[in-house]
């Protein structure tokens, strides 16, 4: 007796009838529901680390500061204290903002809402950097002795690490 036949007939039946019950969805949230209602988070600290280039136009620095924004809309500005460190090549995040007005306002934009961007001064030094005239809006306070020193400091005392 040959059952085979009737075992692909079975399974083809089983799999016509559950392809509607497939092929429906959930719903999206609608806007005001718990799951688009931002949620109930502890205040936070966060150290983002850039150390990479962002390209010549600086667009390669765009989907961090977007995260950045994203936390401090997720966590809240009074819940979050945010620092990016930058050394190396994450310094072209600032020298493509002092040529890029975009790259200002959101700089700015994040600068208001309570994120600090340091600074490390031995990349400053060693690339003869003059922070003044080649990056955007950087002030002394702004300025660290070492990036990854700075990176270990805030580590120590309690910041989550973040590489975007």
């Amino acid at each position: 007796m040959n059952h085979q036949p009737i075992s692909k007939a079975l399974v083809l039946a089983m799999l016509l009838a559950a392809t509607p019950a497939l092929a429906q969805t959930t719903p999206a949230p609608e806007t005001g529901s718990p799951a688009t209602e931002a949620a109930e988070y502890a205040p936070q600290k966060a150290l983002y680390h850039i150390n990479y280039s962002g390209g010549i136009d600086g667009s390669g620095y765009k989907p961090a500061l977007n995260n950045i924004d994203n936390h401090l809309n997720a966590v809240g500005e009074t819940n979050l204290d945010l620092r990016v460190v930058m050394h190396g090549d994450g310094l072209g995040l600032l020298a493509a903002a002092n040529k890029d007005q975009a790259l200002q306002a959101t700089i700015s934009d994040l600068k208001t809402r309570g994120v600090r961007f340091l600074v490390c001064n031995n990349t400053l030094v060693g690339r003869n950097i003059d922070p003044e005239t080649d990056l955007f809006d950087v002030w002394p306070e702004d300025i660290v002795q070492a990036g990854v020193a700075e990176v270990t400091r805030l580590q120590q005392e309690g910041f989550a690490y973040i590489k975007p």
